[in-house]
C-alpha cells in the first residue's frame, strides 16, 4: 500500500503505533494475522494470513486502509493512500520465508539500516515477535 504522491507518512513512531494498532483491530475483526509488516516511510508491506473458515483477507486489507486513512486524514490534512494496492497470493509451493525476508529487507535495499533488527517499524500482528515467525518456518 504507497502513500500518494510518494510523501513520507510513517516516518515517525507517533504515526506508526496508531496504524499498527489499526491493523491489529483488524486482525482480530477479520480473524487473520500479519506474520510481517514494514512501514516503509512512503508505503506499506505486509503479508496477511486467514486464521480459520472465516478469515476475510481482501475486507481485512481494504478495512485497513480504510480505517488507516481516515486516522491521517484527521492527523496529516496531505496525506492520502494510492486507490489501489498491489496483492498476490502466496501459493503453498512458493517459499514463504522468503517472502517475509524480502519485506524485512526493504530497509536495508533503501539505506535506511544495515541489519533488519535495527528499522523500529516492521513487526507482526498475532504473534510473538519476528524472531518467532522466522523459528516457524
Amino acid at each position: 500500500m504507497c502513500i500518494r504522491g510518494q510523501k513520507n507518512v510513517f516516518a515517525a513512531a507517533d504515526t506508526v503505533l496508531p496504524m499498527v494498532e489499526i491493523l491489529r483491530q483488524v486482525c482480530t475483526s477479520h480473524v487473520c494475522a500479519v506474520p510481517v509488516y514494514c512501514f516503509m516511510p512512503d508505503h506499506l508491506h505486509m503479508i496477511m494470513e486467514g486464521r480459520s473458515q472465516d478469515s476475510d483477507l481482501w475486507n481485512g486489507a481494504v478495512e485497513f486502509k480504510q480505517r488507516s486513512g481516515y486516522w491521517m486524514r484527521k492527523h496529516y490534512v496531505w496525506a492520502r493512500w494510492q486507490k489501489d494496492f498491489h496483492d498476490h497470493v502466496i501459493r503453498k509451493y512458493e517459499d514463504l520465508k522468503a517472502h517475509i525476508l524480502y519485506i524485512l529487507e526493504n530497509p536495508i535495499r533503501k539505506g535506511l539500516v544495515e541489519e533488519w533488527q535495527e528499522y523500529p517499524f516492521s513487526g507482526c500482528v498475532g504473534y510473538e515477535s519476528l524472531e518467532a515467525v522466522l523459528n516457524l518456518l
